[in-house]
Parts: structure tokens; C-alpha cells; sequence
């Protein structure tokens, strides 16, 4: 990947972060809310590194959706053709989290929340980014947690349980979050 564009999609990143109000006024909040939400999916690829490990069922990065998919045709879209680090990225969508087998980034709908203990227990010795946005999700273990607040979309990272998937979250994401240990949520 050339520096210019590399520099371009880290623009992109901090633009959206700080600009996702503006983005799809004319669609429903649901619907923008959504796909603001698939694009930082697919940009948590470009700033997270996975150990070489987590490469060896597939060389695709993959980003699950378990429970119900509130991303419709969004996140295909998102990540339609891309690739990252020479990883071509791909969607799975799953119903159980013991159907979760090659995952790299994980989000956890909200038809899901219930069960989040197990759904951490039945992942716990895997390198995946775990992505929902259920209140108190990374005072419960996850790694990062949409928050939308005045139609602004932020993320939360819980760097403990990063460090416990094998996770190394880039300072460039690090900065634009808000960074909490699973304490103070």
C-alpha cells in the first residue's frame, strides 16, 4: 500500500470520527447510525495487529456479526474489494458464538447481550477484537464499545482485555478513543 494512501485512509478514519453526524443526513438514523458503524469496523482492521497465529485457518480477515445483523447490506459494502496488510476482508454473520470459527473482529448485537459471559468464555483464548454496542460492554470484558450520544458516534477501548486477546491497538485509534480499564467502564 503506497504512504499516500495510507496517509488518505488515516484521514478518512479521523474525518469520520469526527464527522459522522454529517454523513447519509437523508437516511433514516438507524440506517446512518449503521453504516457509520460498519465503516469503523472495517477501519479497526487497518489499526489493530493480530499475532501471525491468528492467520493460519484462513489469510482473510474476518469480521463476524453474532446474533441479529443491525448492518443490512452495509458492511458488505464497507469492505466490498479491500484489503488489509495483503488480508482480503470478508463477512460472517453467525447465529451461535460456537459457530464463530476463523474471526478476527467480532461484533456482538444486541440480541446478544444477555449471554455475554459465555460468549467470552467460548472465546477466550482466541485474538479476536470484540465490538458491540451494549451498555457496560467493556466493563464486561469486551474490547471496544460504540457509544452514540448527540448523533456522534465515539468508540470506548478497554486495553486490558486487548492485551488478554494478544491484541495490539494502534496509538492512531488509541488516540481518538476513549481508553478505560474494565473498572470505570
Amino acid at each position: 500500500m503506497s504512504v499516500l494512501k495510507k496517509i488518505v485512509r488515516q484521514c478518512f478514519l479521523a474525518s469520520l470520527l469526527a464527522c459522522s453526524t454529517i454523513l447519509l443526513s437523508a437516511q433514516t438514523k438507524i440506517a446512518s447510525e449503521y453504516q457509520i458503524k460498519a465503516v469503523f469496523l472495517f477501519n479497526f482492521a487497518q489499526f489493530v495487529e493480530w499475532p501471525a497465529t491468528s492467520f493460519q485457518e484462513t489469510n482473510a480477515i474476518v469480521i463476524g456479526v453474532l446474533g441479529d445483523d443491525p448492518f443490512g447490506s452495509y458492511l458488505d459494502e464497507a469492505v466490498r474489494g479491500e484489503e488489509v496488510h495483503g488480508h482480503p476482508l470478508i463477512i460472517q454473520r453467525y447465529r451461535h458464538v460456537e459457530d464463530v470459527k476463523a474471526c478476527h473482529i467480532l461484533f456482538i448485537s444486541a440480541t446478544e447481550t444477555h449471554q455475554l459471559k459465555h460468549v467470552f468464555i467460548s472465546i477466550k483464548s482466541r485474538n479476536i477484537l470484540t465490538v458491540s454496542d451494549a451498555d457496560n460492554f467493556t466493563k464486561q470484558g469486551g474490547i471496544i464499545r460504540f457509544i452514540t450520544e448527540d448523533r456522534k458516534t465515539r468508540i470506548r477501548i478497554n486495553l486490558n482485555a486487548a492485551k488478554n486477546a494478544e491484541l495490539i491497538i494502534s496509538s492512531k485509534l488509541l488516540r481518538l478513543a476513549e481508553v478505560v480499564n474494565p473498572q470505570n467502564n
